[in-house]
């Protein structure tokens, strides 16, 4: 067995100078990504409590002189917050059931039932991947208008469903699981819907843990779409009731708003960090 080549030598580490000198640069490389990933949020936080006044000085301060908690508040009654997140959480709660659903159908065909022209089909999805998303917003429009679905949460729940990317992944995975499992299913007499629910489904949380996450985000900090199909104000998003009612806001009200609006998309990733990991990494795995 051939050794692993690596940027320091087992002979280097052994030496107490060489393995000081390793994890001072290791530390230090960390402490500088953390930095640079958490200080914007830190920036941001702390904006918050700060006066206007002190928000518009040059040079800025780094830790507020004095912290006025009441920007949170005021966001929070102002912009009509639980309004806008309640109808954010609608329509990406929405999007990720029909996507889920009709995604992890289309996969399951296209990998186990293997369909007539099933390859063609395929293709043909994963083709709408190199179409500008820009191209497709007049079509679904013009859509969305003709059947009636203006200012309701259908019109983001039945175009998300047409995910090429999330449905060419969850196909990937069905891929690798084995057929004699899937045999041995048909052989204890159960069909091809008992087979999806009781076999395939729970061999696949992983991925759909990272479908569920992309489906969730992509609806949640979306901004076009949303702006385009709803112009009632009272069933907008927050994405884009942070724009339309910005205007005569005071700045740190605004980055208090954005500061609460991104709170459950941080608290969804640290709680289902584990299973993101997973996903990904079940992606690249046989059997």
């Amino acid at each position: 067995m051939s050794a692993t080549r690596t940027l320091v030598s087992p002979a280097v580490l052994a030496r107490p100078r060489g393995k000081a000198v390793y994890w001072a640069v290791f530390t230090g490389v960390v402490v500088l990504f953390a930095l640079a990933f958490l200080f914007p949020v830190y920036w941001m936080v702390t904006g918050a409590t700060k006066s206007p006044d002190e928000v518009a000085r040059t040079p800025p301060t780094l830790v507020p002189q004095t912290w006025h908690l009441s920007g949170y508040t005021d966001a929070w009654d102002l912009m009509q917050l639980p309004t806008h997140l309640w109808n954010t959480v609608v329509q990406a709660t929405g999007a990720w059931a029909f996507q889920l659903v009709f995604c992890t159908a289309a996969a399951y065909a296209l990998s186990k039932l293997r369909p007539a022209f099933g390859k063609v089909v395929l293709g043909g999805i994963l083709a709408t991947l190199m179409v500008p998303a820009q191209a497709l917003v007049v079509p679904k429009y013009l859509t969305v208008a003709d059947l009636g679905l203006l200012n309701d949460p259908l019109a983001i729940w039945l175009p998300a469903v047409a995910n090429a990317f999330n449905l060419y992944l969850l196909k990937r995975f069905f891929d690798q699981i084995p057929r004699d499992v899937l045999e041995a299913a048909e052989i204890d007499g159960a069909g091809r819907l008992r087979t999806l629910w009781s076999i395939v489904l729970p061999m696949s949380r992983p991925v759909l843990g990272v479908v569920s996450i992309f489906a969730l985000v992509a609806v949640w900090q979306d901004f076009l779409w949303p702006l385009m199909v709803f112009s009632d104000t009272d069933k907008q998003p927050i994405s884009v009731a942070l724009v339309q009612l910005s205007q005569n806001i005071q700045l740190t009200v605004l980055i208090a708003a954005m500061v609460i609006a991104s709170i459950p998309m941080v608290a969804m990733f640290l709680v289902f960090q584990r299973h993101i990991i997973a996903g990904i990494s079940a992606g690249g795995s046989k059997g």
